[in-house]
């Protein structure tokens, strides 16, 4: 019996060349964010697994196109904008976007998924939860004339933005909530209503390949997910640790669309002095490292633009990952060469 959609995500994502441009549509895996539901929100803690998974949307929505747009025999991603734009506000893109239904609370949530290769401000430029907040706020104010009309605001759907962060240390494992409370700073009035319309959830996952499973099994199973074990083992763990289905009975459909924001896996220290090796023998041994290093980051950064532009990503949407016109302009030029 053939591989699902899962199993064959989880070897794509398994590809080193293509790993961060697959993560967001594995992660996009039914099966996956039902997981996350009920480990890290509050409101499906107590559901099953396929009840979630029955009460997830057809509605998914991931960055950009997919690798393999023919992936999945259940069915595809149903394209539609994860690019949110407020006049003068500017555009954001969402990772992974997609409403889930409670139907014991008969209440619909607004879900976005995020994967963060660092949550470090030192190397971001700023704090993470500022920006939990901005995206939570955005798709509030979304909601006008979508989820709601004129002042109607009682209406306004709870929205979630979970967000992944994998380059925790070794005992860094842990889930986070960034919620909007209500305290009484003067009188004794009380007031029962619940204002629980937004929540940013931060999983903390670590890296490292010595690190002991974690005791939280959504963190444990992240990290299975995630890391560089063998894509045999990885179908194994998963099926067999953590009820995974890998067969073509897989309910749901994948919905197959890579990430604008990370898709391109950064160039390796280990590339890099391959690149400065070649270049040390013709140049001097630390010279020609230190330039062997730089054309190989160059070069990496060229060819990322290359397999965006490829993937169907704009100008704009490349250009805001932080590559410049004139690397942009070098990647065009390069494909229309090798046209």
């Amino acid at each position: 019996m053939g591989d699902t959609n899962l199993a064959q995500a989880v070897e794509a994502a398994n590809d080193a060349s293509a790993y961060d441009t697959n993560i967001k549509f594995l992660l996009a895996d039914k099966q996956i964010l039902a997981r996350i539901l009920k480990y890290a929100v509050q409101e499906f803690k107590d559901m099953a697994i396929g009840d979630i998974m029955d009460s997830i949307g057809e509605d998914i929505e991931i960055g950009a196109k997919a690798l393999d747009a023919g992936l999945s025999n259940l069915g595809r991603v149903n394209v539609s904008g994860t690019e949110d734009n407020i006049p003068g506000e500017g555009k954001i893109f969402f990772d992974i976007r997609f409403t889930a239904y409670h139907k014991k609370m008969e209440m619909k949530f607004l879900i976005n998924l995020e994967a963060q290769r660092t949550s470090d401000p030192g190397k971001l430029g700023y704090h993470l939860e500022n920006r939990i907040i901005f995206y939570l706020a955005r798709m509030i104010s979304a909601q006008k004339q979508t989820e709601f009309f004129h002042s109607d605001y009682d209406n306004l759907k709870k929205v979630r933005s979970i967000w992944l962060c994998l380059d925790n240390s070794e005992d860094g494992d842990s889930i986070e909530e960034i919620n909007l409370g209500r305290n009484t700073v003067f009188g004794n009035k009380v007031n029962p209503y619940d204002i629980d319309l937004m929540r940013g959830i931060i999983i903390n996952i670590r890296n490292g390949e010595t690190i002991k499973d974690s005791q939280n099994t959504l963190i444990s199973m992240l990290e299975k997910l995630l890391s560089n074990t063998s894509v045999e083992e990885k179908k194994r763990i998963l099926a067999e640790k953590y009820g995974m289905i890998m067969t073509t009975e897989l309910e749901g459909r994948m919905q197959t669309m890579c990430n604008w924001s990370e898709a391109i896996k950064e160039i390796s220290f280990e590339e890099g002095i391959k690149e400065g090796i070649k270049e040390g023998i013709k140049e001097g041994i630390k010279e020609g490292i230190e330039k062997g290093i730089k054309k190989g980051i160059k070069k990496e950064r060229i060819d990322a633009i290359e397999r965006m532009i490829q993937a169907g990503l704009t100008k704009e949407q490349i250009r805001s990952c932080g590559y410049t016109e004139d690397e942009f302009a070098e990647a065009e030029n390069v494909l229309c060469i090798n046209a």
